[in-house]
């Protein structure tokens, strides 16, 4: 009966240091965190260039923003109720306005201050947030893809709570590389690192190139983007049935309609 006494209290004592150790390793990897957030350098933003490209949302006091506002809170919702992160914003075409609503859902997350945001520039092809944002001479987002970049040299912050990765220079073979295991691990890593609450990534079309289909294991869920009046029912189909199977779909956003009704 003696030994089996001093077995439990040896079995409670590991537990104890186990318990001990992980609360340590949390802490190390909080104040990593901290650390890493505040050594980005800062997104210098231009207004006129933002209200040039649509971004209403870095503005708190326009009307527009609230169609943002309402599409934020229902995605973090259904994130933290899915113990999700990761949502990947694709089109069935090129031109229907998926980096116009990455932007914008980006920094109404911003304002939502308990949030730490990242917006991802993934549609290697053909970059966009660089240029929607006045931000030149950024390095291959390829680079840090492939992990010969930090996550310093590529991401921009914005406040204390969102960051941008930039894209500089376009790439041909892209769907290699947003397949490779060395991407998972990347990306694997950059979450552990920057303990993001939400991570946007801003993705290339999908009836265009193979891309998306080659990405969509790294996301927990996908907005598909259409542009009224020139997306097509059929294209929706397609692209809406194909993510289903593969993902999923947090809803099909219709973007440039004309009639709005609004407060």
């Amino acid at each position: 009966m003696e030994s089996i006494s001093t077995s439990l209290q040896g079995i409670v004592q590991v537990r104890a240091i186990d318990r001990a150790s992980e609360q340590t390793i949390h802490a190390c990897t909080r104040i990593e965190s901290e650390v890493l957030w505040d050594s980005l350098p800062a997104l210098r933003i231009d207004p006129a260039i933002l209200a040039q490209n649509r971004v209403v949302t870095i503005n708190r006091s326009t009307a527009a923003r609230t169609p943002f506002d309402m599409m934020r809170t229902k995605i973090l919702q259904t994130l933290r109720q899915n113990n999700w992160t990761s949502v990947a914003i694709t089109s069935p075409a090129p031109s229907c306005g998926k980096t116009f609503l990455a932007l914008n859902l980006a920094f109404s997350l911003a304002d939502q201050k308990d949030c730490r945001t990242l917006l991802v520039d993934v549609d290697l092809r053909r970059p966009q947030i660089g240029e929607r944002l006045g931000v030149t001479g950024s390095p291959p987002f390829e680079n840090f893809l492939n992990g010969k970049s930090d996550i310093n040299e590529i991401f921009l912050r914005h406040d204390s709570n969102l960051a941008v990765g930039v894209n500089g220079q376009p790439v041909q073979f892209s769907a290699e590389t947003l397949q490779s295991p060395e991407t998972t691990r990347v990306l694997r890593e950059l979450r552990q690192r920057m303990n993001p609450d939400v991570i946007l990534y801003d993705m290339s079309s999908m009836l265009a190139t193979d891309d998306v289909i080659a990405f969509l294991p790294n996301v927990d869920c996908v907005i598909l983007v259409a542009a009224a009046e020139r997306t097509t029912l059929a294209e929706v189909d397609s692209c809406e049935q194909y993510l289903s199977e593969k993902s999923n779909v947090l809803g099909v956003v219709l973007n440039n309609c004309r009639h709005h009704r609004g407060y």
